[in-house]
């Protein structure tokens, strides 16, 4: 039973470690790229993927283009 007690802190632990880096993941955007990557091989196994800095320069662009998106001064 002492086993048992003693290794549910470390599981909570673990548990919040995982929901953090999930939240700081979608927070900044970094989740995005695989979310894209995911998608893309499961519609079309064969297609060619976007590299990560060629997927973050089209999303930025994207997000710049679109005057809804945000006000930009710069």
């Amino acid at each position: 039973m002492s086993g048992a007690v003693a290794a549910r802190p470390g599981g909570r632990l673990r548990r919040a470690a995982h929901w953090i880096r999930w939240y700081v993941r979608e927070l900044s955007g970094e989740a995005a790229y695989d979310r894209y990557v995911a998608h893309a091989r499961s519609c079309d196994p064969d297609a060619e993927v976007l590299t990560r800095r060629a997927f973050e320069r089209r999303r930025t662009d994207a997000r710049e283009a679109d005057p809804r998106e945000g006000f930009r001064c710069c």
